[in-house]
């Protein structure tokens, strides 16, 4: 069962996603070209949160485990606000990128717009963290080995994809809405991207307290539903 695990929960996380690039963005140059570069600048944001991670737990108290929770954390908030850093210096990048492409084309019109490129480089942040993810998990499900064995809940692999498939899609709903506010400077709600994406990933403490399992099955399976409702709406618009 080692194998068909692993092709259905890579499906399972990465298959939405998929599916959006090639319906709509794998026809397009430009736009795969500005998805990669997403996909880049989320890269060295966790490389930079990474290194001072790294950095931090080697001159602290390796015997602290307290001290050690609390660099964890510390790594996790770290590595959100400069993960919305870099959207935000994509966004700036972008912008000037944009004028440029008006500059040496014949239209008058954008080559592309600015809710296109928010979609475009929110799912490039998507498939990056997705990958990171998920990779470790996907390599242990081919064995050897079974999981639940000892008691356990056999759901670790399936579970661990559906988060997986809600973050990349979760990516790609505040790449839009950060653009969207950034160009209409409405900061309240870049600072709500910052705050839910940040909420998200500190969800995952909350894992140790096995009374409030059933509150984030619940919690992810509404919202995947809503993630699902989204992203029909940012197909058609960017279907026109």
């Amino acid at each position: 069962m080692t194998t068909p695990v692993f092709f259905g929960c890579t499906f399972i996380a990465f298959g939405p996603a998929i599916s959006l690039f090639l319906f709509t963005i794998a026809r397009d140059p430009l736009r795969v070209i500005f998805l990669i570069a997403g996909a880049f600048f989320w890269l060295v944001s966790l490389l930079l949160s990474s290194l001072v991670w790294f950095i931090a737990v080697q001159i602290s108290n390796k015997e602290n485990a307290s001290v050690q929770k609390g660099l964890l954390i510390f790594g996790v908030v770290l590595s959100v606000l400069l993960q919305e850093t870099f959207r935000f210096g994509y966004y700036k990048l972008l912008k000037r990128a944009n004028e440029g492409l008006v500059a040496l084309s014949q239209e008058d019109a954008m080559p592309i717009s600015i809710r296109q490129l928010a979609y475009v480089s929110g799912l490039g942040f998507g498939f990056m963290s997705g990958a990171f993810s998920v990779v470790n998990i996907l390599a242990d499900s081919l064995g050897p080995g079974t999981v639940g064995i000892h008691g356990d809940s056999q759901h670790y692999f399936v579970s661990s994809a559906f988060m997986t498939m809600a973050i990349i899609l979760l990516h790609m709903f505040w790449g839009v809405v950060f653009f969207d506010a950034c160009e209409k400077k409405r900061w309240w709600a870049v600072l709500i991207v910052v705050l839910s994406h940040l909420l998200v990933s500190c969800l995952v403490s909350l894992s140790k307290w096995k009374s409030l399992l059933g509150f984030v099955v619940k919690l992810q399976s509404l919202s995947l539903y809503r993630s699902s409702l989204k992203g029909t709406l940012v197909y058609k618009v960017e279907r026109g």
